[in-house]
């Protein structure tokens, strides 16, 4: 498996991968059982995303696998990362096919690296409340809850907010 910034010509594979993780957890249906097209627009709008952070991609072969959007200070796609000293990352998400595999540690350690690499001291993230998988990756890497900075964007929707001091 290799990790890299995605390819131009792969961002609207790369968008529909995040949104296919999303939805195969069924991420995607707001509390009233409705589908969320307006987040599934946003996840599937990569192109968006490489221009304002990092898109990365998770590859095997020609396989695309797996995708996380790294925020450093000052990207426009930052929601928690506010002060110079920190970074965060977003829509981690693996094909459901590929998932078991080690691919979402790889994609998180790959956004570690970069924020040490920069000489940031602190990684921060949102999950859904309801990502219990997740919860349990960014724990095992050392994440914590930072339960000041949860959020609703709206009601019935908890975001989950963790930390890592590097």
């Amino acid at each position: 498996m290799l990790i890299r910034p995605a390819q131009e010509h792969e961002y609207e594979a790369v968008g529909a991968l995040t949104v296919a993780g999303y939805d195969a957890d069924g991420y995607l249906i707001r509390p009233n059982g409705t589908f969320d097209e307006e987040y599934a627009g946003w996840l599937a709008d990569a192109a968006s995303r490489a221009r304002n952070s990092t898109l990365l991609v998770a590859v095997e072969g020609d396989d695309l696998v797996g995708t996380v959007t790294w925020c450093p200070y000052g990207s426009a796609d930052a929601q928690l990362a506010k002060e110079p000293h920190q970074g965060e990352f977003r829509t981690l998400s693996i094909a459901p096919e590929a998932r078991g595999r080690g691919i979402g540690r790889a994609l998180v350690e790959d956004c570690l690296d970069r924020a040490r690499a920069a000489g940031l001291t602190e990684v921060l993230l949102f999950s859904l409340e309801e990502m219990a998988p997740a919860h349990r990756l960014y724990t095992r890497l050392g994440f914590g809850r930072r339960p000041e900075l949860d959020w609703s964007p709206e009601p019935g929707v908890a975001l989950w907010a963790f930390s890592l001091t590097l």
